[in-house]
């Protein structure tokens, strides 16, 4: 019998949790045929000894709806390990959509994700409408999967339009948002996201905040006609709060017989209960019959910002969020003048960023320079500003104002201070991995390592979890708990989303700036370490020696039935 492909020698871990064994995978066709004991002929045939072979590992929570118009690869996921990506979260999507509410979408969409506007602007096509449209606008040129999920706020703006934002829905207009969900399911949604927390560009709340319990419980009755998931954002901040929205989604799915996930599930400095807490409502509604999967990030926060636009790090700062929203001469003005500055010292110093996070700008440092601060890169401001004799305040607006606003700050591993803790949950089976954020916040800080990160802290330095415990938690698990059909698990009759990898050595790697995006500019992202191929649908999709190839195997994936 002659393959397409046979790996040899490999270490199977296969994603079922199970022990792993050595072994052969042939493929064919961009299927799995053979697993274990293979014999045959290939026309590629790779020794992979010393690696681990598993399933394509599935980002759940990504935010690559835009980037996948101008690059079909969603870089740098697969290089991470990622095969299936699920964009689409947290109630915003890029369909279903009218030509009259593109600027409105993208200005909540840059606000949110925090996206730049002038590559936002320049790598959308804007050829579609209809959520259909939209997937065979990208579906030509994909390298990666997609499991798309269309936003709850999109489905309000389609049939209400600007009333979306003001109003409840009419029991006309839910029968409509109703039909509608149902046509994009048909189109290629695996399910709907929502939100009770975003706000838009305008400061108010996006269109999925304005429904009325009973619209969410309509929509959700057609998620559980299609077999669709329901994805949402809660008060992920306040234990009492997350803990009347899982009652909530626990009832909707019961009622519905759906899954819910909501992301993140964040272990908070500033409740540190929280996520015990949640953990034992979530087990007692999972005892009742309810399935609701929260989703924690495997990784640290690493934040970036500077001053040229409006960041999240700025987001409980008015003054400096104001400041950043200035014209760029005026906001050169406003900074060198000593009354403004003496505003902008006062807020750091009664700084208290949201969501419990530890941030003192002190420990801030040049991350990123620009032509005349090259010489201050990695160094801390706060070391910088006791040198100069000034306050925290007048040393990051001086080192800004040096390089006319174009120096990047960082600020690394804020949150994840309880890590042993954190290991704990995510090893149980009631917490799934995800809420990544791939694709968005691409100027502030980089969202991929996950996948590295979860083998080298909590598989290797940790020994939380088994190397077997952690592919099936990227893997099988998230295509279980999200429907998706083939993929997950290396098994006669699945997809050949495959990857290769060194369990010694898989890793997040640096976080670099790239000037990558389709207008000037640049993101900041993380290359892989580790990682040594990456196949999709049997083609390979990324070499560690080579990089990315050329292959547009990636597909639109279906549901499970």
């Amino acid at each position: 019998m002659r393959f397409d492909l046979l790996i040899k020698n490999a270490r199977i871990c296969d994603g079922s949790g199970g022990p792993s064994f050595t072994g052969s995978v042939a493929v064919r066709d961009g299927q799995i045929v053979a697993v274990g004991d293979v014999s045959g002929d290939a026309a590629e045939a790779i020794d992979a000894d010393g690696l681990v072979l598993s399933p394509g590992f599935i980002d759940p929570h990504t935010h690559y709806d835009a980037q996948l118009v101008w690059d079909g690869l969603a870089e740098p996921a697969l290089e991470h390990g990622v095969t299936t990506i699920v964009p689409g979260n947290c109630s915003l999507s890029l369909a279903p959509l009218r030509a009259e509410h593109r600027e409105l979408l993208g200005a909540t969409f840059r606000k949110i994700e925090e996206m730049p506007k002038n590559a936002f602007d320049a790598g959308l096509t804007w050829n579609w409408e209809t959520f259909g449209e939209y997937v065979a606008t990208i579906r030509g040129e994909l390298g990666i999967n997609v499991a798309p999920l269309v936003g709850h706020s999109l489905l309000r703006l389609w049939v209400m339009g600007e009333e979306a934002r003001k109003r409840p829905a009419t029991d006309a207009e839910l029968a409509a948002m109703q039909e509608a969900l149902a046509e994009c399911l048909r189109d290629g949604a695996i399910g709907m996201s929502g939100s009770w927390v975003d706000i838009d560009h305008e400061n108010m709340p996006v269109p999925a905040r304005l429904a009325e319990p009973r619209e969410l419980d309509a929509l959700c009755a057609t998620l559980g006609e299609h077999g669709a998931i329901l994805q949402i954002v809660p008060e992920f901040w306040d234990p009492d709060l997350l803990c009347a929205r899982i009652d909530i989604m626990a009832d909707l799915s019961r009622k519905h017989d759906i899954t819910v996930t909501f992301s993140p599930l964040f272990d908070s400095n500033s409740a540190p209960d929280l996520v015990d807490i949640a953990h034992e409502r979530i087990r007692l509604q999972t005892a009742f019959g309810a399935r609701v999967v929260p989703q924690m990030q495997t990784r640290p926060i690493d934040l970036s910002f500077d001053l040229t636009a409006p960041m999240s790090t700025f987001a409980t700062l008015p003054t400096w969020w104001a400041t950043t929203l200035l014209p760029h001469e005026e906001k050169l003005v406003k900074l060198r003048d000593p009354d403004h500055r003496e505003k902008l010292k006062a807020e750091i110093e009664n700084f208290m960023m949201p969501i419990g996070l530890d941030i003192d700008f002190a420990d801030a440092f040049i991350k990123r320079p620009g032509a005349n601060t090259g010489h201050l890169v990695g160094r801390r401001v706060g070391d910088i500003a006791q040198e100069r004799g000034v306050h925290l305040a007048e040393a990051i607006i001086d080192i800004a104002l040096d390089d006319d606003l174009q120096t990047s700050f960082g600020l690394e591993a804020l949150g994840h201070s309880r890590t042993e803790k954190i290991a704990r949950f995510l090893a149980d089976p009631l917490i799934g991995i995800g809420a990544g954020d791939g694709g968005a916040h691409v100027t502030n800080f980089s969202t991929y390592g996950d996948t590295g990160y979860l083998f080298s802290h909590y598989v290797r330095e940790l020994g939380a979890m088994s190397v077997e415990q952690a592919v099936h938690k990227l893997t099988y698990d998230v295509a279980r708990i999200w429907g998706i059909k083939d993929r997950g698990l290396v098994k006669p009759g699945y997809a050949a989303d495959l990857v290769l990898f060194d369990p010694a050595t898989i890793d997040r790697g640096p976080e670099i700036a790239v000037d990558d995006l389709p207008a000037p500019g640049f993101r900041f992202i993380r290359r892989a370490e580790g990682v040594r191929e990456v196949f999709v649908n049997g083609q390979r999709a990324y070499h560690a020696d080579t990089g990315y190839t050329d292959n547009r195997t990636g597909a639109v994936v279906p549901q499970a039935a």
